[in-house]
């Protein structure tokens, strides 16, 4: 795949084995991936914008300093994939397989994860700005000084989470469960907030 063009733009992929493939630097704009097989795939500073991922297979990909910008993943397997500094801003996924991912830094800021399973998941430190969390599932996961200002979490299950040194201002935490959770004072006060209590200081 060496002799493909750095950009492609509104091209279509249906079936096609890209097994363990390594992209560098490469970009995508308004590109389908259809039941594309990208398992051990490796990317490094590649861009997907406006892309779709369906039925794909993701597992025991790595990618690094890529972007997947206002893209949507259905029925999508992620299984033991890992994402280093990268950026999913604007995304959505539904009927995905996010279990175990590696996470470390990158931005998922107004990324939709509508029902989630992300239970035992480390997304620490994490710029989740903005995400729609509703329903999500996340106990026992790691969210420690990530950045939830704004967040909907609404019916989000977080026993045993941990939200310590995160950004809860502005966060929707009605109906959210978080008995167990681990917070610190600053996070109290947004999780009363988020209630309705008028917080005295």
């Amino acid at each position: 795949m060496s002799a493909a063009p750095t950009e492609v733009v509104g091209a279509t992929f249906l079936d096609e084995d890209w097994y363990a493939v390594e992209l560098s630097g490469r970009s995508w704009r308004d590109c389908v991936f259809r039941e594309v097989d990208l398992t051990e795939a490796v990317t490094s500073g590649c861009r997907f914008v406006d892309c779709t991922f369906d039925r794909c297979r993701l597992n025991a990909s790595v990618h690094r300093h890529t972007s997947f910008t206002a893209c949507t993943f259905t029925d999508t397997s992620l299984f033991d994939a890992t994402l280093e500094g990268c950026r999913l801003d604007g995304s959505s996924f539904s009927g995905c397989d996010l279990r175990p991912l590696t996470v470390t830094g990158g931005s998922w800021w107004g990324v939709t994860l509508r029902g989630a399973d992300l239970r035992d998941q480390d997304l620490s430190g994490l710029r989740l700005t903005e995400a729609d969390l509703a329903g999500a599932d996340l106990r026992t996961a790691s969210l420690r000084g990530a950045d939830l200002s704004g967040a909907v979490l609404r019916g989000a299950r977080a026993e045993g989470a941990d939200l310590r040194e995160a950004n809860l201002l502005g966060a929707d935490l009605s109906d959210a469960t978080l008995r167990g959770a681990r917070i610190d004072l600053a996070g109290a006060l947004a999780v009363a907030e988020s209630l309705g209590a008028v917080v005295e200081t």
